[in-house]
């Protein structure tokens, strides 16, 4: 790809990215309410959920995807289903001061899977990659370099706006060092979880 259609790529696909949506808010809900333990793995898997879509469109199985929908929508209700259960976790959260205990709910594996299911079923990507990226870039004539080109702008994007986010977050979450602050995150934060669930399951 030449230098101005990687810019006009990352441009578009940066502002899609730093747009909150249920993604981002479970997210930063996470990293308030655990700090930054397994928001690597979190971040990774929405990530890969952002570059299956984008190889679908890249290789025109567009049609494909929509013959497997079902596949897709049951993608979509399990990660709904296991950020609901992140949110019971974080309601039901002793409010302890100082570093939370490893939970379950914290293996890298787990975290992964769940934000991959929940990109693969939110609309926001599935938009994105097969409605507007075909008017920004010309996937007709997309050659290989070029696809590890968006691949590789696509790592570095995601990765620094959401690894931001996470950043900001666990800076926030420093200011809440009593028992009843961190008891109003927890519960606060399991209801945007509950909320991001509800948004991805609905839409």
């Amino acid at each position: 790809m030449t230098l101005t259609g990687l810019l006009l790529f990352s441009a578009v696909y940066a502002t899609a990215v730093f747009s909150p949506g249920p993604g981002v808010a479970a997210l930063v809900a996470r990293v308030l309410a655990r700090g930054l333990r397994g928001a690597p793995a979190f971040i990774a898997g929405f990530l890969a959920g952002d570059l299956v879509w984008f190889t679908v469109a890249a290789t025109g199985l567009a049609l494909l995807a929509q013959t497997f929908a079902i596949v897709f929508l049951v993608a979509k209700y399990a990660g709904a289903a296991y950020l609901l259960y992140l949110a019971w976790k974080l309601w039901t959260a002793p409010a302890e001061v100082g570093e939370i205990a490893a939970a379950a709910s914290d293996r890298p594996l787990r975290l992964f899977f769940a934000s991959l299911s929940l990109t693969l079923g939110n609309p926001k990507p599935i938009i994105f990659f097969l409605a507007i990226l075909p008017t920004v870039v010309d996937l007709t004539r997309l050659q290989p370099s070029g696809f590890v080109e968006i691949a590789a702008f696509m790592t570095v994007i995601l990765s620094g706006i959401l690894g931001g986010y996470a950043l900001a977050a666990a800076y926030a979450r420093r200011l809440f060092t009593s028992r009843r602050a961190i008891r109003a995150v927890n519960c606060g934060t399991g209801v945007v979880m509950a909320g991001a669930a509800v948004a991805i399951a609905t839409r």
